[in-house]
């Protein structure tokens, strides 16, 4: 059997909230839709980090973004941090990245450098996109399209986008793989082949589209059917953050959410809408060039990297908060054209399993037959692909500070957050903390961390939360993460036990302080002793 390909497509900016497979089948997304159709639907995925270098630093490496490096927006990963790409790219495969990249720490466009692990002939960030651009047409994506009335007026085309242009090279790329198939056919077989087979080298292919993100740049054709389309956001365009943290209510000061969506709950944002809806028509292009090019082999992964508020919880962007409307993202696996998911499981299928970006790599891995190294800190979700639930499993979130250029979001804002079964906690360092019943209250407005009912339920998912802190070597762990007004009892000891980086595949094993000597090896994971 040759090895499988992988195109991995993800957005920005696209919670499951605006996604018709995800039950919002007016916001128009036919082509996502038609991937949770062909595959399977993960129902309770999870971003590592609500803003946008986190997201992408545990989705492209499997290592949280504390550990990673890229903690915060514009901070490169570290240098001993291996990508997607580099341990694709090293197994054999050919491996090409277009689009929006924001993991090399210069900023939100990129510097055009293709990095390590990825084919520069394909390469596309935002500053190579800019440099296709006039400064008159730089002004004009950046700030002049704030309307749909300038939209119109400037009639802007799909090849304007950077979304389009991201779709060109995906698809050039997959019209590249099928010749060489066909020339390896003919070079084996004296004569040109009907129909491409499958490569000696297989490849994986990440689409990343800015898109739906600001500044929502869309022809108006998409955004003319929202012109007056109100989105209902539900009880949470209530919520008075009454006993919630105190950033949360400087945030919404700022935020400004128009009266009108605070008094009736709908929003109506036809930039935002029509955009997401044209993201998802790019990425049926890139869909349609897998199914004709390399359709026998191809998996097709599709995810984005966190959500956007629109005025739920009186907020506005994404930030230091863990509500659904911005951390629970789209996770969909579609198997290639006439394949079946592993276990038999049909098209169509819906997992309910808490599953992460930091599961996605370890998956992909696995699906390939590669070794998974002990430092990736996900888990293969080939079970789930096979149609097990795992009520056990839990996921973790963090964040730590907006962006590192400036203050945005009131600066450093350290959140930790643990979510298993219906229960969700937020650990906010400076400020109250969260629990929520996400079946009581799906909407996330009564915060419970108070809540005599709720104690027992809270302290172990605190302990849960602590015992991952620990097992994962997060830097920014410590006793004042016990501390909290809500809990009387202690556990962590001052002095611990010594425990290694993990494996990575690549680095030589770690020596201990004390003796010089290679280390046993042995890391603990929720104080159970791993070899």
């Amino acid at each position: 059997m040759p090895r499988p390909n992988f195109v991995l497509i993800m957005t920005d900016t696209q919670a499951t909230n605006v996604i018709g497979a995800y039950g919002h089948p007016e916001l128009r997304t036919p082509n996502i839709d038609r991937l949770a159709e062909t595959g399977i639907k993960f129902e309770r995925a999870y971003t590592t980090c609500p803003v946008c270098t986190p997201a992408r630093a545990g989705l492209f490496t499997g290592i949280y973004p504390h550990t990673a490096g890229a903690w915060t927006n514009n901070i490169a990963l570290g240098d001993n941090i291996k990508t997607l790409g580099q341990r694709f790219r090293d197994a054999g495969y050919a491996t090409t990245y277009v689009g929006k990249w924001h993991l090399d720490g210069h900023d939100y466009f990129g510097t055009g450098i293709c990095p390590d692990g990825w084919d520069p002939a394909y390469w596309y960030d935002g500053a190579n996109y800019l440099a296709e651009l006039t400064e008159a047409e730089i002004a004009l994506w950046r700030n002049g399209l704030n309307s749909l009335e300038a939209l119109q007026a400037h009639d802007i085309q799909p090849e304007f986008t950077w979304a389009h242009r991201v779709s060109d090279r995906a698809i050039a790329f997959l019209k590249n793989q099928e010749s060489a198939n066909e020339r390896m056919g003919e070079s084996a077989n004296g004569a040109s082949r009907s129909t491409p087979h499958a490569s000696e080298t297989p490849f994986v292919l990440v689409a990343s589209y800015d898109e739906p993100h600001h500044p929502f740049t869309c022809p108006p054709e998409y955004a003319e059917p929202f012109a007056e389309y109100e989105y209902p956001l539900g009880p949470a365009a209530f919520d008075t953050l009454a006993g919630k943290p105190a950033h949360q209510r400087e945030w919404a000061a700022a935020s400004n959410v128009p009266q009108r969506v605070r008094e009736t709950g709908l929003a109506r944002q036809p930039l935002y809408f029509g955009c997401n809806s044209f993201v998802d028509a790019e990425i049926g292009r890139v869909i349609d060039a897998v199914r004709a090019y390399a359709p026998d082999n191809t998996w097709i992964i599709f995810t984005s990297d966190h959500g956007e508020f629109m005025g739920a919880h009186q907020l506005t962007g994404k930030g230091p908060a863990m509500y659904e409307e911005i951390a629970h993202i789209p996770f969909i696996v579609s198997p290639p054209s006439g394949g079946a998911l592993p276990g038999g499981v049909e098209g169509g299928a819906v997992n309910h399993t808490l599953v992460s970006h930091i599961d996605v790599l370890p998956t992909l891995l696995d699906l390939a037959g590669l070794d998974v190294p002990p430092i990736l800190e996900g888990e293969s979700l080939l079970p789930q692909l096979a149609g097990v639930e795992d009520p056990e499993k839990d996921v973790f979130i963090e964040f730590n500070r907006y962006e590192i250029e400036h203050d945005s979001w009131g600066g450093f804002q350290p959140v930790r957050c643990v979510i298993r079964g219906q229960y969700k906690l937020v650990l906010n360092l400076h400020y109250t903390d969260e629990l929520y019943d996400m079946h009581a209250d799906p909407a996330e407005v009564r915060n419970r961390i108070d809540d005599p009912a709720y104690a027992a339920i809270r302290d172990a998912l605190h302990d849960r939360l602590l015992e991952w802190m620990y097992a994962k070597r997060d830097p920014f762990r410590g006793a004042v993460w016990e501390r909290r007004p809500w809990r009387s009892t202690r556990r962590l000891q001052w002095k611990g036990e010594f425990r290694p980086r993990p494996a990575d595949g690549y680095a030589p094993q770690v020596r201990d302080y004390d003796t010089g000597l290679p280390t046993r090896g042995v890391s603990v994971e929720f104080g159970i002793e791993k070899k």
